[in-house]
Parts: C-alpha cells; sequence; structure tokens
C-alpha cells in the first residue's frame, strides 16, 4: 500500500517557510512566493526521499520530486483560502 504521509507534512512546512520568508523580506505582496513554495516543495521531497524513503509514494526520485512540487504549490493555494476567507471575497 502506498504511504501519503510526506505531503500534509510538506504542504505545512513550505507554508511555514512561506510565511518565514514573507515576514523577513518585509514585503506582503510578492510575487515570487508561489515559485519559492513550488521549488521549497521540490527541495523538501528529494530531501525527505533521500532521508526517509517510505514516507513517500512512488519509489523514484522524480516522483518525490513531483510530489514536493504538488505539495509546495498546495501551500499557496491554502493560504489563498485564508485570505480569501477572511476578507469576504
Amino acid at each position: 500500500m502506498e504511504n501519503f504521509t510526506a505531503i500534509p507534512c510538506l504542504t505545512v512546512l513550505v507554508y511555514l517557510l512561506a510565511e518565514v520568508f514573507k515576514l523577513a523580506t518585509k514585503q506582503q505582496r510578492n510575487e515570487t512566493v508561489p515559485v519559492l513554495c513550488g521549488l521549497l516543495g521540490a527541495l523538501l521531497g528529494g530531501l525527505t526521499y533521500w532521508l526517509f524513503p517510505e514516507l513517500l509514494a512512488g519509489g523514484d526520485l522524480l516522483s518525490a520530486l513531483a510530489v514536493g512540487t504538488v505539495s509546495g504549490f498546495s501551500a499557496t493555494g491554502v493560504h489563498q483560502i485564508f485570505r480569501q476567507t477572511q476578507n469576504g471575497e
């Protein structure tokens, strides 16, 4: 059976790292954050494959990078959901 444990963990980690990045750069409207989230997700996916390969579905590095990238972009989507529900849009 496939193991999908790392996907929500990667999403949360990328979300937190993106928030730290936004605080460090003092810019609330930064268009590079989604790209940064995708790259951070890919990096963390590859790192997870290297350190804990049993936590990721699939058995190769390319799958780990893809899972990480999608998880990173998911962090951007989660942020947008929270932001738009707070603004009432």
